[in-house]
């Protein structure tokens, strides 16, 4: 764990040695977009766009980082995103990612797309979230949404932006396939990341058997290496704000949706009585070319009301998070840095990354002049074309 630390002084370092770690075909899953690119680099270069103007001569020795989210006190507005199949990518993944938020009190939000039991997983760390992706009828998403209240999880998060499958020929290129398809290709990955073969794949089997994917329905899905995948995994196109409403109706506890990108989705969830929303493209993994959320954040700030306004895609660095917090944004999910983290440094490897990103968020407001989030706003910004 040292060693990690001496080598990983910020978010983006986790990266290369996860490359190292992981099976090409995984890694290509997890670092990319869809056709281009495009939004994925998009993402990384648009806080680039915006300038911070510090105040000077501020008494910034006492920073608050604290946020409230859904009555929960959290110790910094940064947290963990939904990434599907992490429980691949290191060992015992989501429950790995929900342990060290809770230790560390920074959001967690478990994927619909996982490979644990999301029960297990809220047991570990009662403040988490879960992300849904909507099963095809109002029957399985009523048995879905019932199981998650069973499971006394706080907070539903509800993704929208996932009608039909992506183009994800960087996948296809690796030789990543849903479900994973045994091959001399994919033998030989394996044979050539030891570390990875013992640490997460064997180790998984001999604990846990097969993974499945547990928790797209109310019921057990389909294993990982299996051809009912994909059909799982599909279906959506037909899904409305109809069926939100029917959610908010029969779902008593706070409710996120996630994937906003525009002013007039915003609209509809404030009509319909979301609790919050989260301004995404999924990372750059779903259209490409859609535009990055830090850019329309603003405007969806100001026709959100009193919905808490959340952004994730391409936040790396503190600087990132401020800018975003300062545009109206209440906290901030990352993505892939944690899945790396995860994948090769276990618990201790996400404990490092967010104490990375959470010290460069106090001392970036420090150096900001800010003590407190409270007193962040756009008078601190400068957008440059």
């Amino acid at each position: 764990m040292r060693k990690l630390a001496n080598r990983c002084l910020s978010l983006n370092d986790f990266e290369k040695y996860a490359q190292k770690h992981l099976p090409r075909p995984l890694f290509a899953y997890v670092s990319g977009g869809v056709e281009d690119n495009l939004s994925r680099d998009h993402n990384l270069t648009s806080y680039a766009r915006y300038s911070l103007i510090p105040d000077n001569m501020v008494d910034v020795s006492q920073r608050n980082t604290e946020v409230t989210l859904f009555g929960h006190r959290y110790a910094a507005p940064v947290g963990i995103a939904p990434m599907g199949i992490s429980a691949i990518t290191g060992f015992e993944g989501d429950l790995t990612l929900a342990k060290a938020a809770a230790t560390k009190n920074i959001p967690f939000i478990m994927s619909g797309s996982s490979l644990m039991r999301l029960e297990e997983v809220a047991e570990a760390n009662p403040a988490m979230w879960f992300q849904a992706y909507l099963p095809k009828s109002y029957e399985e998403i009523d048995l879905l949404i019932d199981r998650v209240a069973r499971a006394r999880i706080p907070v539903l998060v509800v993704t929208v932006d996932t009608p039909v499958k992506a183009n994800r020929e960087n996948n296809v290129r690796a030789g990543f396939a849903t479900p994973f398809r045994p091959s001399l290709r994919l033998a030989y990955e394996g044979l050539t990341h030891p570390r990875w073969l013992t640490g997460t794949l064997i180790k998984t089997l001999l604990k846990r058997g097969m993974p499945w994917f547990e928790n797209n329905q109310a019921v057990r899905g389909a294993p990982l290496f299996s051809k009912h995948a994909v059909r799982d995994f599909s279906g959506r196109s037909h899904l409305t704000w109809e069926h939100i409403q029917h959610i908010r109706r029969r779902w008593s506890g706070a409710m996120v949706i996630k994937g906003i990108l525009s002013q007039r989705d915003a609209q509809r969830c404030k009509e319909i009585g979301i609790d919050g929303i989260v301004v995404s493209n999924h990372g750059g993994r779903q259209l490409d070319t859609s535009i990055a959320p830090i850019h329309v954040l603003p405007e969806i700030v100001a026709a959100a009301g009193e919905m808490t306004v959340m952004l994730d895609s391409g936040i790396r660095r503190g600087t990132d998070a401020i800018k975003a917090l300062a545009l109206g944004a209440e906290a901030c999910f990352i993505g892939r840095p944690f899945n790396y983290a995860c994948a090769v440094g276990g618990e201790q490897g996400v404990h490092l990354a967010i104490d990375l990103i959470t010290s460069e968020v106090s001392r970036d407001l420090g150096m900001l002049g800010v003590a407190s989030l409270a007193h962040l706003d756009s008078r601190h910004l400068r957008f440059i074309q």
